[in-house]
């Protein structure tokens, strides 16, 4: 393979890198199944450059230099304007360089900025006639491009009609978003077709495709126009909104006037910022002369424009090798495939292993040992292997091993749902089921670590929960290294969590389908723990977020925890019982039903934190704060929405804040929340 960051030193290996080029561009805009990553594709690319500028008479006449798409794709239907390209810079630098040229060819300095997220989709034209949708063209080569009209009533963001009777040609990116993506191949597995790659993969081969019998929608974002004429491009862009049409300015990275290259930059490291939370993805980020006439002055090349650029951003997606996959056996004995991958860096970060939901999303995917696969990392989420690259197959890849028997102990699987499990269930992993409900935001168990969870578990003194509150300072003063102290501390820890509210004994115990959050509005709209117990799956399916298949399962988690919740009710654990908000609202105690609140301060809103806490809030755990939130009676989440109502924004807060400012919800600092709350703040 080539190396695509290498300088290449010889004919030969410049016409290696050529056809190696040619045949990624290919695959790349055909439908997005490239074998290789953005990365070198674009490392690649500047090896190529340079050789044809030390050696000007070798260029060959396929190079993807100074050509549209790399020249791998031709169309029938002219464009009216050609369509092109971007030029890219990979740095602060070189983004100066790149400005302070086009200052020189302008004799004058560029009067302003726009700066806005580069899309990763498909360009696209969309011609309307008296303000009705006439045709959408693919951008192909630039100058004639693929007629996909019969997409359009798929793509959201692109109207049928606009606002005014206007004859005007809509420029954009069509994507798929990441749920859009993920509901995609789900749609394609129900259908027994092979999962997309990656979202501009699903974004390319949705809207070639033709007679399917699903239908996949997609979302355009406009950014340019032919036929307004002498409009900056910021204005451009709020005229196109006003017509109808979607943009980028209903989006936290929505494109910013900038008055000059510092403030450019600063917009550039926000949007950068904002990437992990956006809901599609973006590649770069787009600087424009703002002004028509800067615009019109400075003019285009064969390829790209001379008065926009693409400052590029490190590749969330990689090509790499499968190497193999693991069985992992969580605390509730779920049995976890996880990819072993060969080394690759992602954003920054060095990759080696990477998520595998289940065996049958394996099979969906079609994922072999050996395969090239695409892997996707945005932030900090864990990396997740998305779908082989088939063109790459060799023929020496080797199907996937499923467990026979739990890899941990050797007992039979439960293979009936789709995510297996030991049928210990989490008797498999003892060690892990204890140090979980021992945590800071379950019982909150001081002195109870992985060391000694594993000496307790191996002695034969606990085996479950309830078997915590069984012990006896003789017992713990066998254990090597526990003295008299220290037993006596875990001791008054293990008393102390006796005391915990409903909704941590209920989080403890670690019930599939439940976490923190939803623990508190289970414990909330039932009360107490027996009132849990005799809930079925349709008066669960009741509380607020659970949805009926969720619910199905925390019946049965319930049921098979029976003899352990007995325990547990018997020695005093969990026994504590409170008025279920469903009666409370019914007695006039609450206006949120399903928030577990009394009519307090937070009564009707729906309340996100970000940031720090500082003041009084200060030593709350995120957590904490949610419980604080839910007393006041309050709804905690942990996404801004346009369901928001209240921001509380610490510092450091971030792109939380940028939405909420974005969507004109409250804010309040942590010391004007702590205000509000007061009376709640000691409960």
């Amino acid at each position: 393979m080539i190396d695509t960051a290498a300088p290449l030193a010889s004919p030969s290996a410049y016409a290696d890198a050529v056809a190696t080029a040619v045949q990624a561009a290919a695959a790349y805009y055909a439908d997005g199944s490239t074998p290789l990553g953005d990365d070198e594709y674009d490392a690649l690319l500047r090896s190529i450059a340079a050789y044809e500028s030390a050696h000007p008479g070798q260029a060959l006449p396929d190079s993807p230099t100074g050509k549209v798409a790399g020249g791998a794709v031709t169309g029938d239907v002219p464009h009216s304007v050609p369509m092109l390209s971007l030029d890219n810079v990979f740095s602060a630098e070189e983004l100066e360089s790149w400005a302070a040229g086009l200052e020189r060819r302008l004799g004058r300095p560029v009067a302003a900025w726009c700066v806005e997220p580069k899309l990763d989709g498909l360009a696209i034209a969309a011609r309307y006639r008296a303000g009705r949708l006439q045709q959408v063209i693919t951008r192909g080569d630039g100058l004639a491009g693929e007629d996909i009209t019969h997409a359009a009533d798929a793509i959201l963001g692109l109207p049928a009609e606009l606002t005014e009777p206007a004859d005007i040609e809509l420029r954009g990116e069509v994507l798929l978003t990441q749920d859009q993506f993920e509901h995609a191949n789900r749609v394609r597995a129900d259908h027994g077709a092979t999962p997309f790659a990656n979202p501009r993969n699903g974004a390319a081969g949705t809207l070639r495709a033709k007679d399917r019998p699903y239908r996949i929608e997609l979302t355009f974002f406009a950014y340019d126009a032919i036929g307004p004429e002498d409009l900056a491009h910021s204005a451009l862009l709020e005229h196109l909104a006003a017509l109808g049409a979607n943009t980028a300015a209903t989006t936290a990275a929505r494109p910013q006037h900038c008055a000059g290259t510092t403030e450019v930059q600063q917009r550039i490291e926000e949007i950068a910022a904002l990437r992990a939370e956006l809901p599609f993805g973006i590649d770069g980020v787009v600087v424009k002369a703002d002004l028509a006439a800067d615009r019109a002055e400075a003019g285009s090349g064969s390829r790209a424009p001379r008065w926009a650029v693409a400052r590029k951003l490190a590749a969330q997606h990689k090509v790499t090798r499968l190497l193999g996959v693991e069985w992992n056996v969580g605390r509730t004995g779920i049995i976890a495939p996880r990819a072993v991958l060969e080394p690759v860096v992602i954003d920054g970060v060095t990759v080696t292993f990477a998520t595998l939901h289940n065996p049958a999303d394996i099979e969906r995917r079609g994922l072999m040992i050996g395969d090239q696969v695409f892997v996707y990392r945005a932030g900090d989420v864990i990396p997740r292997v998305e779908a082989p690259v088939l063109d790459a197959r060799t023929g020496a890849e080797q199907p996937i091993a499923f467990p026979e028997a739990c890899p941990r102990c050797g007992d039979a699987i439960d293979t009936t749902e789709q995510r297996w499990r030991c049928i210990r269930g989490r008797n498999c992993q003892a060690v892990a089921s204890v140090l979980y409900a021992a945590g800071r935001d379950q019982l909150d168990i001081e002195g109870l670590g992985g060391t000694r969870a594993v000496q307790l578990v191996e002695a034969g003194l606990v085996a479950d929960l309830a078997d915590l509150f069984t012990l006896t300072r003789e017992q713990l003063l066998t254990l090597e290294r526990m003295g008299e102290t220290s037993a006596d501390n875990l001791l008054a820890a293990i008393a102390a969590a006796r005391t915990q509210p409903l909704n941590r004994v209920f989080c403890a115990l670690g019930i599939r389908g439940t976490g923190r959050t939803m623990s508190r509005r289970i414990a909330a709209h039932f009360g107490g723990m027996a009132a849990i117990r005799a809930a079925d799956a349709e008066s669960l399916a009741g509380v607020d977020g659970i949805g009926t298949e969720k619910a199905r399962v925390v019946a049965a988690e319930l049921a098979d925890l029976a003899p352990l919740l007995d325990r547990l009710a018997a020695l005093g654990v969990g026994t504590a019982v409170t008025a279920p908000a469903a009666t409370a609202t019914a007695a006039g105690e609450s206006g949120t039903g399903d928030t577990g609140g009394d009519g307090g301060p937070l009564a009707g809103e729906a309340v996100v934190v970000t940031g720090s806490m500082t003041g009084a809030l200060a030593d709350l755990s995120r957590n904490q704060m949610n419980e604080l939130i839910e007393r006041a009676g309050g709804k905690a989440s942990s996404s801004v929405s346009k369901r928001t109502t209240l921001l509380v924004a610490g510092e450091k807060a971030g792109s939380k804040r940028a939405k909420a400012e974005e969507l004109g919800i409250r804010i309040l600092t942590p010391e004007e929340f702590a205000t509000l709350v007061a009376s709640h703040l000691s409960a």
